[in-house]
């Protein structure tokens, strides 16, 4: 029966790609991230869903009418130099086949990232293309966060198998990711009914977090509750509101969750913790030794015998900047931050003030602090987790640029990210319907 349903709304998704090709870069996010066919048993199970859509999606965006964005930027421009420096590397990866695989995997992703930066025109569908990203990994929260509940946090909450979110580490990685972009939703709906169900699936993923046991997640957790109280106004009541927090985490989680979260202070005993500052060692020296870095997948045991202070103990990098560094090299791991650093200036540039003074770009000035948050989840979680080429990071990317795209369409966004130091620009032309064709912010974005 499951199998009968998610066939019959992908063949209903893909009969509107035709006319309305956005619809596929729906589709296929939401195959990409939640992995839906994962939960069926019969022949959907193992049915390319993925790759249908993409086709279809491709056909629609050349047959279909309907307005698109100018996908260059400076983000995206670095993202495509990242692109081709992976392509480059695997042409002298040590593992070839594993190296293609992980390639293969990535380009798709990426090339639905550019649809998407093309495809997603306006707010309306922007606030869509949230919402599914937001429901494809909240699903797991809200059924984890229950889970954890009705369990008494003794279990651990996973993520769907065969997919980058499979282990307990990188579904909580996630679901920190889409906290707050439910936050956003939360912020946009005008009906009390999905603000409440909206708060429901927040503190339910929240829940499925910690359930999830991951170390990696709690310092995370932390990070993101700190950026949270470096922002409020009112720093008295944040802290209140986190101490509550931390009582009821520490009331009802049972002491195997503080057990497994105390190891963090004594990780050289802890052999896991010991095997990837192995890896660690094995990604730093690759890097130093060849300029491409070892191509993707490269961590397998003839590179430990080469590299690894402790050779035997072969061990995943579990850190995206340490992946990125052995698989990539230093060039690979500077695009990589410089992408990062990018995004986070242009997310800083439309948090500014004048932004949520005005009814029309209000919207931004909610999403991007959201989309920051999101990040700093990612980066610091990240630091124990191998997800640099997961693709959710990359549509927060694409968030961001079509936010600031769309931004700039009022004549009030600012048209680059400020400088790292120095100056802040001030408003340009003044907001409203009337600007939004003004072809001169758009030319020099």
């Amino acid at each position: 029966m499951r199998d009968l349903l998610l066939l019959l709304v992908v063949l209903w998704g893909l009969s509107k790609v035709f006319s309305r090709p956005y619809i596929g870069a729906y589709l296929w996010t939401w195959i990409s991230l939640m992995n839906p066919h994962k939960l069926t048993y019969g022949f959907a199970h193992s049915f390319p869903f993925a790759q249908l859509v993409a086709g279809i999606t491709l056909v629609g965006l050349v047959t279909g009418k309907q307005n698109k964005l100018n996908i260059w930027s400076r983000e995206s421009v670095v993202l495509l130099l990242l692109i081709g420096w992976v392509c480059f590397t695997t042409l002298f990866a040590v593992n070839p086949e594993g190296a293609l695989k992980e390639l293969d995997r990535f380009i798709k992703i990426q090339i639905f990232i550019f649809l998407i930066l093309a495809l997603v025109s306006d707010k309306q569908k922007l606030d869509w293309f949230i919402w599914v990203v937001a429901l494809s990994i909240g699903y797991y929260g809200i059924k984890g966060g229950l889970f954890t509940i009705a369990t008494g946090g003794s279990a651990r909450v996973w993520g769907p198998e065969e997919s980058f979110i499979a282990g307990n580490n990188e579904i909580a990685l996630a679901l920190l990711m889409v906290i707050p972009l439910m936050r956003y939703l939360q912020l946009q709906a005008d009906n009390k009914w999905v603000k409440r169900g909206l708060l429901a699936s927040m503190l339910l993923c929240a829940v499925a977090v910690l359930g999830s046991q991951s170390r990696g997640a709690f310092l995370g957790i932390a990070a993101i509750g700190l950026f949270f109280w470096w922002k409020s106004k009112q720093k008295l009541a944040a802290t209140v509101i986190v101490g509550i927090v931390a009582a009821a985490v520490m009331f009802f989680m049972p002491q195997t969750w503080w057990d497994h979260m105390n190891t963090i202070q004594t990780y050289d005993e802890d052999a896991s913790a010991m095997g990837r500052i192995n890896a660690w060692w094995v990604a730093f020296r690759m890097a130093n030794d060849s300029l491409t870095g070892g191509g993707a997948n490269m961590f397998i045991p003839e590179v430990f015998q080469k590299y690894a202070p402790v050779p035997e103990d072969v061990h995943d990098v579990h850190s995206i900047y340490f992946e990125m560094m052995g698989e990539q090299g230093w060039i690979g791991l500077a695009l990589f931050l410089t992408l990062a650093g990018m995004t986070w200036l242009r997310c800083s540039a439309l948090s500014h003030k004048r932004f949520a003074k005005d009814p029309e770009t209000k919207w931004l000035h909610d999403l991007a602090p959201m989309l920051q948050v999101a990040m700093i989840g990612y980066f610091v979680s990240g630091a124990f987790l191998g997800l640099s080429y997961f693709d959710l990071y990359y549509d927060l990317v694409a968030i961001t640029i079509i936010a600031a795209k769309l931004g700039a369409q009022y004549g009030k966004a600012p048209l680059s990210p400020p400088p790292l130091a120095g100056r802040q620009g001030g408003p340009t032309h003044g907001g409203g319907e009337g600007n939004a064709s003004r072809p001169t912010t758009a030319q020099r974005f």
